[in-house]
């Protein structure tokens, strides 16, 4: 049985359809794998989540509901953490681009979008206000606003992953002349 994710050659290709869970082209995909330090601060959270489980199930049986309750709200929250923490990222489709936040989401059309491009620039290390230099994916809107940064190449997806940052870049590049109206 091949086991593609643990060869070295098993590029991730966002356009490829064999490697999508799904074959509708309209569905919004993310171009790019989660990355390691997200993923595991997601199965901490996880983890953490399963003893406070277990610490339900042990208020539960010695008769306290109401603190099994809140054990349980707590538990539960912890587990939307995680999963909202392995949400985040930018997402695309045929229709536009949407970045997914912690708190929230915003989509972009893509006749909105003046242009996607790589800048040098000072980023924030790991989404912590320190900063240091490195590369940044930035979206120039149309209508003039000021350019948002999309990806760092020291975020929580690629940090020490420079390649996979740049792959990630060219392929949101690459979605953005696809679909833009008007071409680059």
């Amino acid at each position: 049985m091949p086991l593609p994710f643990l060869t070295a050659d098993g590029v991730f290709d966002a356009h490829d359809d064999e490697a999508l869970p799904h074959a509708d082209p309209e569905r919004w995909r993310r171009p790019y794998r989660p990355g390691p330090w997200r993923v595991a601060g997601a199965a901490v959270l996880l983890l953490l989540s399963a003893f406070m489980l277990l610490a339900t199930v042990i208020i539960a049986f010695a008769g306290t509901w109401g603190g099994a309750g809140i054990a349980l709200g707590a538990s539960l929250l912890v587990v939307g953490t995680a999963l909202r923490i392995l949400r985040a990222g930018v997402w695309v489709s045929p229709s536009g681009l949407r970045r997914v936040g912690f708190f929230g989401t915003r989509s972009i059309r893509w006749n909105e979008i003046a242009g996607i491009r790589t800048v040098q620039q000072p980023v924030r290390w790991l989404g912590l206000p320190r900063t240091v230099q490195g590369q940044a994916l930035t979206l120039d809107r149309r209508d003039g606003a000021e350019p948002s940064v999309l990806l760092t190449d020291h975020g929580a997806d690629f940090l020490a992953r420079g390649e996979a940052f740049d792959r990630a870049a060219g392929s949101l590049e690459a979605w953005a002349r696809e679909y833009r109206a008007v071409p680059a």
